[in-house]
């Protein structure tokens, strides 16, 4: 499994505003990137904060690049994936629309009602008691052949992939504004490192309008 963390953030660091509300960062090269690597992709993840903020659909736009998936032999679009410990993706979610697979995965403290109705529209994964264990989540997702692993956030997930050791790639797209905000939302955030914090090797630095996208491969990747 190869895993994949891409973001967008401002020049100061922030995914969104203080109000989590979604804010254009990039632009119409850095959205056909985005595109380009959401169709190279098994499976495209997210963290249940990002649904309940954006409601995304998580699905390739370009037709040109649908095509190309179904000549591979491959769905129109990669499965979606939510990590949702305690099952509090909402059932009329756009993620769990029927243009692609979804699989939610839950922890053992998920209500029972909730995970009930969320089997009616999506695969579950259980796995970990009070949170889901990521390693067991991937593996299982893994099981199912998603090889390639597109993260697009946010900053509680990406910290927790890091700490577990999941993440392969890092690339951010670096846009123009300042957010600030002591509030607003980092590229990883959750209990931060305090020792032993990742190292990254910068594979690839491009300019892309007044912003610049960087790749960085972490030491495992």
């Amino acid at each position: 499994m190869h895993v994949v963390v891409n973001a967008a953030m401002s020049a100061d660091g922030k995914l969104s505003s203080r109000r989590r509300e979604q804010i254009a960062i990039s632009g119409d090269e850095d959205f056909a990137r985005v595109d380009q690597l959401r169709a190279d992709s098994d499976a495209i993840v997210v963290g249940v904060g990002t649904v309940l903020a954006d409601d995304p659909h998580l699905t390739v736009k370009d037709e040109s690049l649908i095509a190309e998936r179904r000549e591979a032999g491959e769905a129109d679009h990669p499965a979606r994936v939510v990590v949702d410990s305690k099952a509090r993706t909402p059932i009329d979610a756009a993620i769990l629309d029927d243009a692609a697979t979804t699989y939610v995965c839950v922890s053992e403290v998920a209500p029972i009602d909730n995970r009930m109705d969320l089997a009616g529209r999506a695969e579950l994964v259980t796995a970990g008691d009070d949170r889901v264990d990521l390693l067991r989540a991937f593996a299982t997702l893994q099981q199912q052949g998603l090889e390639r692993i597109m993260v697009e956030g946010g900053g509680e997930l990406i910290f927790s992939l890091f700490e577990a050791g999941l993440v392969d790639e890092l690339r951010v797209f670096v846009g123009p504004k300042v957010i600030g905000g002591r509030d607003a939302p980092t590229l990883a955030d959750g209990e931060g490192f305090a020792a032993e914090f990742p190292t990254l090797e910068l594979t690839n630095l491009e300019r892309l309008g007044d912003g610049a996208l960087l790749t960085w491969r972490t030491a495992g990747g």
